[in-house]
């Protein structure tokens, strides 16, 4: 990866997200897996020409000194911390997964995170429950009893003053969250790493422009919607997600002039804005059909 630094900030910080990192071949990580197949093979297979500045990994520098802070803390008799785990799969693949904390007494994995509010106030810890399922997993291969999965979220922009307006804000800078699982859990999601190294290996011996998209879930991605709108007024009256609906009820209402139908569009919130191989994925070039082609002219006569 080339990490540039376009607001020239101190050496300190550009050292603290410079890190070497090497693909092992056939070895994928738990947050890989979590990730779109072709995602994942454009991320290697492009290592060394993907740009990201030092500004846009600031949060991830605290993640790390959060981390950094807990591994300090002494394990007890019944606990493993920030272990590494690499858990053999069929045909030669191999699962590589570190977690912060495992207490064997409770059979529970803990996972520390930085997160935004809106992970509580939208509850939107799909991802996070699946991770530490997959944790426990690979635990039960070496003989854990780990059958529980916990997220301790330090909230990176919980504001006092909002939590004193109630509500379901969370009330500190601080969450936890926790799932226990079940033997159907275990054997649905030992299915689901299997289909996925499956379509990993499979996307490795593609092209570029014949990767798999990535799932609109995957893509962060928001449907069209349609608002009713009031002349000197910000927000919407009323949202729908079908414009029949948003017709339905102008009519009904008997709406003024003073009133219209706006439509919102749909995005792929991590596509468009958070992931760092867009350029060569066939799903985002032909969104983006001529800002790709314009971009890659430019790139052709900068050469």
């Amino acid at each position: 990866m080339i990490i540039t630094n376009i607001l020239n900030l101190p050496e300190p910080i550009v050292a603290a997200v410079m890190r070497e990192h090497t693909y092992k071949p056939k070895q994928y990580s738990v947050t890989a897996l979590l990730k779109g197949p072709g995602q994942v093979i454009l991320e290697r297979r492009h290592d060394n020409e993907i740009e990201q500045d030092v500004s846009e990994m600031i949060w991830a520098i605290f993640g790390t000194a959060v981390h950094n802070v807990l591994e300090q803390a002494q394990e007890t008799k019944n606990q493993l911390k920030e272990n590494k785990l690499v858990i053999e799969l069929a045909n030669g693949y191999k699962l590589s997964g570190i977690f912060d904390l495992y207490d064997d007494e409770t059979g529970t994995v803990t996972d520390y995170k930085t997160a935004s509010v809106n992970k509580v106030l939208f509850n939107d810890w799909a991802d996070y429950r699946k991770q530490t399922l997959i944790y426990c997993w690979m635990l039960r291969q070496i003989g854990f009893d780990a059958h529980r999965g916990e997220i301790m979220a330090m909230l990176k922009d919980q504001s006092k003053a909002k939590a004193l307006q109630g509500g379901n804000y969370p009330q500190h800078p601080v969450y936890r969250i926790s799932w226990d699982f079940t033997d159907t859990d275990f054997a649905e999601i030992e299915g689901w790493i299997k289909q996925r190294v499956e379509d990993l290996s499979d996307c490795e011996l593609m092209d570029d422009a014949d990767l798999p998209s990535c799932t609109p879930e995957e893509r962060w991605h928001k449907d069209d919607t349609y608002a009713i709108m009031k002349k000197g007024r910000k927000s919407a009256v009323k949202l729908f997600k079908t414009e029949g609906d948003a017709r339905a009820y102008f009519d009904n209402m008997m709406l003024d002039d003073k009133h219209s139908i706006v439509k919102r569009e749909g995005a792929d919130n991590r596509c468009d804005n958070y992931c760092n191989v867009n350029k060569w994925c066939p799903y985002y070039r032909s969104k983006h059909a001529e800002c790709c082609d314009n971009q890659c002219d430019a790139e052709t006569t900068e050469q």
